[in-house]
C-alpha cells in the first residue's frame, strides 16, 4: 500500500467552508496519486482558531476552546472523505476533552466506514505542561487495519523508546509520528526520535510536521520540518532508511510504498535482528550496573 505523510501549512482561514475546500484538496490530491493511508500532523487543527478571528487566535486558552467547538464537523468532514475516497486518514491533532479536567492532544483515526478510534499525546513537552496546560492522554492503542496494524506515537512521544516498543510488541508494523515543532533543533530531535525507533524496531515510522510560519496563532507560530518515511537501513530498505523525503519546510505530501511482507522479512532475515534482539538487553541490565570508581592518588 502506498503511505502518504503530509507537510502541511497552517493558513488563518476566513470559515468553515475555506476549511473544508482546504483539506478536501490535500485528501484528493494524495488518494489521486495512490495513497491508502495518509497522516496529517500535530496540532494543524489550530488553524480552525482563526474562525473565531484575531483575538481568539492570539489568545492560548481561547484557541483550545474554538479548536474543540468546531470538533463536530471536523470529524464528519474526516469520515466523509475517508469514504468517498476509500482511504484511511490519521487527521491533525487537537485539543479535545477526556477524563481530565483539562483538554488533551488527541489524533482521531479515520477509514473508509467511519472514525476508527483515537490516541491521545502520551508526554507532554515543557511548553505544553508549563505554559498550556495540556493534559496527558490515558494510554497506548493499536489500530488493526486491513492496511496493518498501526501505532500512534505523536511528536514529543517519538523521544522516548518504551512508548513505540509497546505499540510493537502489541503488534504495531507501522507507526505513525505527527508533529509541530517550532525550531530546526525541535525538529531534528522528532526526526532522530522516528528514525530510531524505525531501526531498533525494524518497522516503517511516517513523519508528519507542520511547515511555516502562522504568526496569528501563538501555539503554533513558526513550524520547521519536513516530511518522510522512515524504515530500518537494512535488506528490501534503503540504505539510508528515508523511503521518501519532502523538501524542508516545502508544503506536500511525502508518499511511499509500503510492504508489510518487507517488514516480516527483514525482521527474520535482516543482517540484524534488532527487533528479536530487543530483550538481550534487558539481560545485560541484570544484575544492577556497577559503578566504578576512579581511585584517588594519594
Amino acid at each position: 500500500m502506498k503511505l502518504a505523510a503530509a507537510a502541511y501549512p497552517l493558513d488563518f482561514l476566513p470559515d468553515f467552508a475555506a476549511y473544508r475546500a482546504k483539506l478536501t484538496d490535500w485528501v484528493a490530491r494524495a488518494a489521486d496519486d495512490g495513497a491508502e493511508l495518509l497522516v496529517f500532523p500535530e496540532y494543524a487543527s489550530m488553524e480552525l482558531a482563526a474562525l473565531g478571528g484575531a483575538g481568539v487566535a492570539a489568545d492560548l486558552e481561547a484557541t483550545l476552546h474554538e479548536v474543540m467547538r468546531h470538533a463536530p464537523r471536523v470529524m464528519a468532514l474526516h469520515e466523509d472523505l475517508a469514504a468517498r475516497h476509500g482511504v484511511h486518514i490519521l487527521g491533525a491533532s487537537g485539543p479535545a476533552m477526556a477524563e481530565a479536567a483539562r483538554p488533551v492532544n488527541r489524533a482521531i483515526l479515520y477509514g473508509p466506514s467511519g472514525m476508527i478510534g483515537h490516541q491521545d499525546k502520551q508526554i507532554m513537552t515543557r511548553f505544553e505542561r508549563e505554559e498550556w496546560d495540556i493534559a496527558p492522554g490515558s494510554g497506548l492503542k493499536v489500530f488493526d487495519t486491513p492496511l496493518g496494524r498501526l501505532g500512534v506515537i505523536i511528536c514529543y512521544d517519538a523521544e522516548f523508546p518504551l512508548l513505540a516498543r509497546a505499540l510493537i510488541e502489541a503488534g504495531a508494523e507501522i507507526l505513525l509520528a505527527p508533529s509541530a515543532t517550532e525550531a530546526l533543533a525541535g525538529y531534528s530531535r522528532v526526526r532522530i526520535g522516528a528514525m530510531a525507533r524505525a531501526l531498533e524496531n525494524q518497522c516503517v515510522v511516517a513523519h508528519a510536521p507542520t511547515v511555516g510560519p502562522a504568526p496569528w496563532c501563538p501555539a503554533v507560530d513558526m513550524n520547521t520540518g519536513a516530511a518522510a518515511i522512515y524504515g530500518p537501513p537494512d535488506l528490501g530498505f534503503p540504505e539510508t532508511g528515508i523511503l521518501a523525503q519532502t523538501a524542508p519546510n516545502a508544503p506536500g505530501w511525502a508518499m511511499a510504498e509500503i510492504d508489510r511482507a518487507a517488514i516480516a522479512r527483514v525482521r527474520r532475515e535482516g543482517n540484524v535482528l534488532n527487533h528479536a534482539h530487543w530483550e538481550e538487553q534487558k539481560i545485560r541490565l541484570l544484575p544492577p550496573v556497577q559503578v566504578l570508581e576512579t581511585p584517588q592518588n594519594t
